[in-house]
């Protein structure tokens, strides 16, 4: 990243510097190509000539002509690069995210435009590179929460039923790993067993960590890698040390924004909002590190090049679908 790019610091801000259609177009430029090498997206030939009343290339290897947007989140898009722009700024600092109403309003485009756009931007959100966390001395928190339902002030039998899995059907279950005072990554598993959930936290985690889990049974045989110690949740959710109370603060933001912000979110689409509450968490500000909003914006445009979604990925529906995912 160009370290001298100058950068707003506010969303009035950015809507001002944004809506200069030059400083726009060089700002998508850099992060397209952030090396400063323009290159065909589609033959990756560096001789190309520049059509500046149109703002497209001509690759003289393929013959073919290419924009900023070609290769990226943004592609096939008629939606002009300023509207894109703020877009991405308001989901990546909206710590309860914001609904496609909002956008669509916001930007003048329609709820649909505005809903396809975020999931866009959710691609681009994604970690494709997590690092594996932990080590030796440093504490993880493993959990799991399903979508739906809170368990933490029920009657101790009914929190023991929802925590032993009875009476969630229907609902999704997600699984989290934190480091504390770290990162986090979370995952829609397809169940709570032993081998689901060890062989996730395996990938993600180095070997003597202490990790601190509930006490249910699919954790079992983790104290061969790590230093493993539980908390039974059924009777009481802190014990010194031993607990889970990072995550359950980022299961209540996560859940915050599910049920008051997008409310209908179906379940084959959960992954795309779980990778926009991860992003926002790990990039938030602490008492260590300062995070501004545009530093988020910056790190989230990193990664708009060789990532795109295309209508039919995204639904696998025809272009005629109306999506009500979300709430007024």
């Amino acid at each position: 990243m160009n370290k001298t790019l100058p950068m707003p610091k506010t969303l009035q801000a950015a809507m001002a510097y944004f809506s200069d259609a030059q400083r726009t177009f060089d700002y998508a430029v850099k992060f397209r190509w952030p090396s400063g090498e323009i290159t065909c997206p589609r033959c990756e030939g560096d001789k190309h000539s520049f059509i500046s009343t149109r703002r497209i290339w001509f690759c003289k290897s393929c013959k073919k002509q290419f924009t900023v947007k070609v290769g990226t989140i943004f592609e096939d898009s008629a939606i002009p690069m300023d509207k894109w722009m703020i877009a991405v700024w308001m989901i990546v600092n909206c710590k309860n995210g914001i609904s496609s109403y909002e956008i669509g309003r916001a930007l003048g485009v329609t709820q649909k435009s505005a809903w396809f756009m975020m999931h866009r931007i959710r691609l681009a959100l994604h970690n494709k590179n997590f690092v594996r966390i932990g080590g030796s001395g440093k504490e993880i928190e493993v959990d799991e929460t399903f979508i739906g339902g809170a368990a933490r002030f029920m009657h101790a039998d009914k929190r023991r039923e929802k925590i032993t899995d009875r009476g969630v059907k229907g609902k999704a279950a997600i699984m989290g790993i934190l480091e504390r005072g770290g990162k986090v990554h979370a995952d829609v598993i397809p169940t709570r067993r032993k081998r689901d959930l060890q062989t996730r936290i395996r990938a993600h985690v180095k070997a003597e960590s202490a990790i601190y889990t509930d006490a249910l049974m699919s954790y079992v045989g983790l104290n061969r890698d790590y230093a493993h110690k539980t908390i039974d949740h059924a009777e009481r959710y802190v014990d010194g040390q031993v607990h889970t109370n990072g995550l359950e603060n980022f299961w209540s933001l996560l859940k915050r924004g599910l049920k008051g912000t997008y409310v209908n979110v179906e379940p084959f689409h959960l992954f795309r909002y779980l990778d926009e509450q991860v992003f926002r968490y790990n990039n938030r500000a602490t008492k260590q590190h300062f995070v501004g909003d545009g530093d988020r914006f910056q790190m989230a445009m990193q990664h708009i090049a060789n990532r795109r979604l295309t209508y039919a990925e995204l639904t696998g529906k025809g272009t005629d679908s109306v999506h009500h995912e979300e709430a007024r």
